[in-house]
């Protein structure tokens, strides 16, 4: 019989081992990705769904999206190992072996198309599968290592949960589908190119070719801004497109003056501090459009 010491020193291996594989899915990307698909469910049914098709669609782009990341980690195990924010990940510190990681993904991928295409309907697990090929084969094995473009056209795997929660809502795309995948993909560069300012010691030091690398400091924060004007424009101009209404506009309006009084700062006064707070902002500002979008498609017509 085991001894309490030995029970305790088991549980804790795994508690550990089970931590190690959560980590694999990017579990804070994961989340803001079903946010996305949740909201374009609604905003494409026009009230809430039923909860049965809010559940698998939200199992099965878990699933799917947390597999993708876990593929994405055992492709990037050797540039996370040269880097000091990533090479705590559970594949370059040996928590977890390399096989392991493909592995889980691979069969995490294939059950979430599964849920989708049985539970939901065969088009979300084709936009789905799409979304995952786009990740991982056209980002992470080509785009991330290859050009400096890569966030600008990488944006697209982020913005395919939109399409996959509007095609579960309704079978089908529709205009309404595109406009909330154009602002995830527009809105990606100036997210992730203010994290890359923050960390762009490490892109170099691993060989990225991320825009401050290549283009460097001042040009980054450019297109930061750039970027920054042209979502919130987009924004602006939905509810004339009849994709959102008077509430949304609202919260659009000013959420979208705020981020372009922060990346404005970081154009003129730069610093890492600065992109530090466009990077942190950038998430409350999709999560407060998307919830605006919620709220007006359910209250405000």
């Amino acid at each position: 019989m085991d001894t309490p010491e030995i029970e305790t020193s088991k549980y804790s291996a795994f508690v550990q081992y089970a931590n190690a594989v959560l980590m694999l899915n990017k579990p804070v990307v994961v989340l803001l990705l079903l946010f996305t698909t949740f909201t374009a469910m609604v905003v494409a049914h026009g009230s809430m769904p039923a909860f049965n098709l809010i559940l698998w669609t939200m199992v099965g782009g878990a699933l799917s999206a947390g597999g993708a990341g876990a593929i994405n980690q055992y492709i990037d195990r050797d540039l996370d190992l040269l880097m000091r924010r990533t090479r705590h990940r559970p594949l370059p510190s040996g928590r977890l072996r390399s096989g392991e990681g493909l592995f889980y993904g691979v069969v995490s991928c294939l059950l979430g198309l599964l849920v989708l295409a049985v539970y939901v309907n065969p088009l979300s697990a084709v936009l789905s599968f799409a979304g995952m090929l786009y990740y991982v084969v056209i980002y992470s094995i080509w785009l991330k290592r290859h050009t400096v473009y890569n966030i600008v056209i990488g944006g697209g795997a982020g913005a395919v949960p939109v399409l996959v929660g509007w095609a579960a809502a309704t079978g089908r795309l529709e205009i309404g589908a595109i406009y909330l995948f154009a602002l995830v993909f527009l809105w990606t560069p100036p997210h992730f190119w203010a994290y890359a300012l923050v960390y762009q010691k490490d892109y170099a030091s691993a060989g990225i070719p991320m825009l401050p690398v290549v283009s460097g400091e001042k040009h980054t924060r450019q297109q930061i801004f750039f970027y920054t004007l042209v979502l919130v424009a987009l924004t602006l101009l939905m509810p004339l497109l009849s994709s959102g209404g008077r509430l949304f506009f609202v919260g659009a309006f000013v959420s979208g003056a705020l981020f372009i009084y922060m990346s404005l700062r970081l154009l003129l006064s730069g610093g890492s501090r600065n992109a530090r707070l466009v990077f942190k902002f950038s998430n409350y500002y999709l999560a407060f459009l998307f919830l605006a979008l919620i709220l007006d498609a359910l209250f405000g017509r």
